[in-house]
C-alpha cells in the first residue's frame, strides 16, 4: 500500500505535464483566460505534491523515481516553456523584438532550473524564480506598451543571476503570518480578474498590484527579517 500510494504520488505530479499542454494547445488558440486556469491548476499540483510526498515518504517507497527531477521537469513546462507561448500569442509587442526575447527567456531559465543554488539555506530563492506565468499574467491583466513588456522580460532575465533573494511565501518561516495573508490576498484578486475574463476592475488590480509589490519588496527587507 505505501509502494501504490508513492506511485500515486508521482502520477500526481507528472499530471502537471498534461495541464501543461493543455495550457499550450490553449495558449496557441489565444483562450488566454483558459490557459491561466489550467496553468493555476498545475500551481496547486505543485505545492501539494511536495508535502505529500514527505509524508508518505516516497523517496524510501519508490526510491527508483526521482521526485525532485520529475518536478523540475514538470515545472520548467508550467513555469516557463508554457507561459512564454502565451506572451508570444498575446501580441503585447512585435514578433521581431518578442520572439528573440522569448527564447532568451527560454535558455536562461533552463540554466537557472540547473543551478543547484537556487535555493538558499533558509528557502528563499537566490535570483528571479522563474515565475514567468506570474509575469505573463500581470502583462496580460495591464497591457503594457510594448516598450515595457520588453523591458520586463529583460529585467527577468537579469534578475535569474543576480543574489538577489526572492522569497518563498510557504516554506520560509520568518514572517510567514504576513507573507501567507499577502498570498491570500493575490490569489483572490487573481481569482476575481481571471473570473472577470482578465479584468475584474480597478480594485482588484490594484490588490494584484500592491500584493505582487510586497514580495518583492520583501526581496531588500531580508536582512532585517533574518534580525
Amino acid at each position: 500500500m505505501r509502494r501504490a500510494a508513492g506511485w500515486l504520488v508521482h502520477l500526481f505530479t507528472a499530471s502537471g505535464a498534461a495541464l501543461a499542454l493543455l495550457a499550450l494547445i490553449t495558449a496557441i488558440d489565444r483562450q488566454f483566460v483558459l490557459s491561466f486556469w489550467l496553468l493555476g491548476a498545475a500551481l496547486l499540483v505543485d505545492g501539494l505534491d511536495g508535502p505529500l510526498a514527505r509524508r508518505l515518504r516516497v523517496a524510501e517507497t519508490t526510491p527508483h523515481i526521482d521526485g525532485a527531477l520529475l518536478d523540475l521537469v514538470v515545472d520548467y513546462l508550467t513555469y516557463v516553456f508554457v507561459p512564454v507561448v502565451i506572451i508570444l500569442r498575446a501580441d503585447l509587442a512585435p514578433r521581431v523584438w518578442m520572439l528573440p526575447a522569448g527564447l532568451v527567456v527560454c535558455v536562461a531559465s533552463a540554466l537557472y532550473f540547473a543551478d543547484r543554488r537556487m535555493k538558499t539555506a533558509d528557502n528563499w530563492f537566490r535570483g528571479f524564480p522563474t515565475l514567468w506565468n506570474v509575469v505573463a499574467f500581470y502583462l496580460l491583466v495591464f497591457r503594457p506598451p510594448p516598450g515595457v513588456a520588453l523591458t520586463t522580460l529583460a529585467l527577468g532575465v537579469v534578475a535569474l543571476f543576480l543574489p538577489v533573494p526572492f522569497v518563498h511565501p510557504v516554506r520560509v518561516r520568518a514572517w510567514r503570518a504576513v507573507t501567507l495573508a499577502a498570498l491570500a490576498i493575490w490569489i483572490a484578486a487573481a481569482l476575481a480578474i481571471l473570473t472577470d475574463r482578465l479584468d475584474g476592475g480597478p480594485l482588484a488590480r490594484a490588490a494584484l498590484l500592491a500584493s505582487g509589490l510586497w514580495f518583492v519588496a520583501l526581496s531588500f527587507l531580508r536582512p532585517r527579517i533574518r534580525r
